[in-house]
Parts: C-alpha cells; sequence; structure tokens
C-alpha cells in the first residue's frame, strides 16, 4: 500500500476512534455546560464530515 493511503487510513481509523469517544464520553461529560456541549457537538460533526471526505478519496483509489 502507498504511503499516503495509509495515511489516509490511519486518519479515518483517528477519526473515528476521536467520533466514539465524543460520543461516549465528552457530550455526556458536558451536559451541566451547554457551550462545551455545544462545542463538542461541533467538533462532532466536522469529525464525521471529514471522515466522510477521506472516506471517498479512498473509494476514488480503489481502496
Amino acid at each position: 500500500m502507498d504511503n499516503h493511503l495509509y495515511n489516509l487510513f490511519s486518519q479515518i481509523v483517528q477519526n473515528r476512534r476521536s467520533i466514539y469517544r465524543i460520543r461516549k464520553f465528552y457530550l455526556k461529560d458536558a451536559t451541566r455546560c451547554q457551550r462545551c456541549k455545544d462545542l463538542w457537538q461541533k467538533i462532532l460533526k466536522n469529525k464525521e464530515e471529514e471522515t466522510k471526505l477521506l472516506i471517498e478519496v479512498l473509494k476514488a483509489h480503489k481502496f
């Protein structure tokens, strides 16, 4: 596998781990602070969009 494809795949894994932690822990921990909860929701949305884009690029490489 080419290194740049490995990097894309590795970033997808990292993002998915972050998405899991945000959903499972960070949002629940921020229930008392709306500002923090809003921040985590925004980060979650960005991570999901970034992951979708990374997957599209990998598919374009027929990976």
